[in-house]
């Protein structure tokens, strides 16, 4: 037996946040980390020129600011500092024509025209009862809600589809393309059963918490979370990949920030055949193609409001989204994909040099896709906000490989851990009674492959800490 009490293989929003629990039981907690970096998905670095921060791949973060992990911990004293945008998102339906998520329901509603009272009506319902929701959405998917009709009335509103859902509960374009773009972060056809569960969720937590940025770019929670546990007397080691439980020092518990592919790869033939096979089958989704600007001024919008958002849509119509998004996740590449668009130093001036901005972009791709998505990327920006190109002073390109090869749980450039399915979207990563064991005892799974799934919450390495502090 080594020194420690745990062992956490991965680094991410997850690894730490198990890491974070283990350690505040007065846990002695090993974190290692296969690249040389912490943070996972929530990396920051000067990916085109020198004082350009540039996310790596989360950027904005309603569900870690209202993460139930996150709020009992101290991390602002470790450094992390939320910036709320003017507006948390805004959606370009066409040139000159958007719509703003306000974090005010009624100034949201007033842009929505006969669609106002009923979005408001069911904004005001989930957002004064999302503290219920939030202990089943984050939660672990096991034991009786605490508040069990609450719940089952999200849960009723979330097994629809999102188009089903957007016709039968709004007639404006609007009010529509709206709840489709949020909807589209599942990464899933408009028409797939539980896509409306994006839409609600999303929608919900930017009226509650918006959708902030982290202060000095996104690196910035990973590096509050190792401040806290290196407080409590934990040790993080960088550059150390692992590729076999044998390389990880035997302790009683040990939590895999890892992917359930690349679990089976390293416990190997301490796995039954049938587990590894459950494993092997497990199901990526699309991918992100993502691309990051330094530029010489703020986009042109066509649409001035835009500016004061600091997450963009470039989708369309729900029609247009729907259609982009049943293609990428057959496996086609969309004409006209839908696009992410961040301008975090409009909000957060330690992201660029005086003056100068960053852009943060990706589109909606097939997984592993091969193809150049750059030109169409900018070609999406600049029909919305003409003289975009001339703004921009170097750019930088993930392929889906390379996100990959930068970060394994993005397999084939998948950042959300796995595909979006009903079945794997309810039971991550696959039905089991506790989601968070594995057949070895005293091993664990904590990745965004588990529940609730990806985002930078941290709730998935919580919920598996505490289902190994049960055990143990």
């Amino acid at each position: 037996m080594s020194d420690f009490d745990a062992v956490v293989v991965g680094s991410g929003p997850n690894g730490l946040s198990a890491a974070a629990t283990l350690a505040g039981t007065g846990r002695k907690v090993l974190v290692i980390e296969g690249s040389d970096t912490i943070g996972g998905g929530t990396r920051t670095e000067e990916l085109t020129l020198p004082g350009f921060r540039h996310d790596v791949c989360s950027a904005f973060h309603p569900l870690a600011m209202g993460s139930p992990f996150y709020t009992q911990l101290p991390l602002g004293e470790h450094g992390l500092e939320w910036i709320q945008p003017d507006a948390p998102l805004g959606h370009a339906v066409a040139p000159g024509r958007s719509v703003i998520l306000e974090r005010d329901i009624a100034a949201t509603a007033a842009q929505l025209g006969l669609d106002g009272a009923t979005y408001h009506r069911l904004m005001s319902r989930w957002t004064g009862q999302w503290p219920m929701i939030a202990e089943h959405v984050l939660g672990p998917l096991v034991g009786i809600p605490a508040h069990p009709l609450t719940v089952a009335r999200f849960g009723l509103n979330s097994l629809a589809s999102a188009r089903l859902t957007a016709r039968r509960r709004f007639e404006s374009t609007e009010a529509r393309a709206l709840f489709a773009g949020c909807a589209a972060h599942a990464f899933l056809p408009l028409t797939h059963p539980l896509s409306a569960s994006f839409g609600w969720l999303l929608m919900v937590t930017g009226h509650v918490f918006g959708w902030p940025v982290a202060k000095g770019g996104s690196q910035s929670i990973a590096d509050a979370l190792a401040s806290y546990i290196e407080s409590l007397g934990g040790v993080i080691e960088t550059g150390k990949m692992i590729g076999d439980l044998a390389e990880i020092p035997a302790t009683p518990i040990t939590i895999l920030d890892v992917t359930p592919t690349a679990f089976a790869h390293i416990a190997g033939d301490r796995l039954p055949a049938g587990y590894i096979q459950r494993a092997r089958r497990y199901r990526y989704g699309p991918a992100a193609f993502k691309v990051d600007y330094a530029v010489d001024r703020p986009i042109p919008w066509a649409d001035p409001q835009l500016a004061r958002a600091g997450t963009i849509h470039i989708g369309g119509t729900d029609d247009d989204i729907n259609r982009a998004e049943t293609q990428t996740y057959r496996g086609t590449a969309a004409a006209d994909p839908f696009v992410l668009v961040g301008q975090q130093s409009l909000f957060d001036d330690t992201r660029a040099p005086e003056g100068k901005h960053t852009v943060w972009a990706y589109a909606h791709v097939p997984n592993a896709s091969g193809d150049d998505f750059t030109d169409t990327i900018a070609r999406r920006i600049e029909e919305l906000a003409p003289g975009f190109s001339e703004t921009i002073l170097a750019t930088h390109v993930f392929s889906p490989r390379e996100l990959e090869a930068r970060n394994p749980n993005y397999v084939g450039g998948d950042i959300s851990g796995g595909a979006h399915s009903a079945s794997q979207l309810v039971f991550r990563p696959f039905p089991q009674t506790n989601p968070y064991t594995t057949p070895i005892a005293g091993v664990y799974l904590g990745s965004s492959s588990t529940p609730p799934g990806g985002g930078s919450h941290g709730m998935c390495g919580h919920n598996a800490a505490l289902a190994a502090l049960e055990r143990a």
